[in-house]
């Protein structure tokens, strides 16, 4: 497994990036001024996009790992590698996510707590119905941890 920092030419990786994030103008809003992070298990297996959101906290904007690959370890490997990576220089990363269980429970289990939400993030965000595990995104739930 090797992690790669991507620094051009990030738009081959949409259709990884689309999974996590299904409007691509949303993604254009941080995908150049964030880190892209690769993860590679002989293929591509993850992708991460972070953001240096200031006063020492970093934003996990986007993160996949292409269906046929999860629940193998990958996205918990890359959210280990940008914890380690951005540690020394930021005391905190965050990440927003649905309120989809699945969704919360991963990132717990990297370390993350609810830190708060956004009513209707993805109502007034978005445009169109978005929804994960059957169940329609409305407000973006964030955790934190420190890292």
């Amino acid at each position: 497994m090797r992690i790669t920092k991507i620094e051009k030419n990030k738009k081959q990786f949409l259709d990884l990036l689309l999974l996590a994030d299904e409007q691509e103008s949303m993604i254009d809003r941080y995908i150049e001024r964030g880190d892209m992070f690769v993860l590679y298990d002989d293929d591509l297996k993850s992708i991460c996009v972070v953001t240096d959101e200031g006063d020492g906290v970093v934003e996990i904007k986007n993160i996949a790992t292409y269906a046929k690959y999860q629940k193998r370890g990958y996205g918990r490997a890359l959210v280990d590698y940008i914890s380690r990576y951005y540690g020394g220089n930021f005391n905190k990363m965050i990440v927003g996510t649905g309120e989809v269980p699945s969704a919360i429970l991963f990132y717990e289990k990297c370390g993350f707590t609810i830190s708060h939400k956004i009513p209707n993030f993805f109502i007034d965000n978005y445009d169109h119905l978005m929804f994960e595990d059957g169940i329609q995104l409305k407000d973006m739930i964030y955790l934190s941890k420190c890292i």
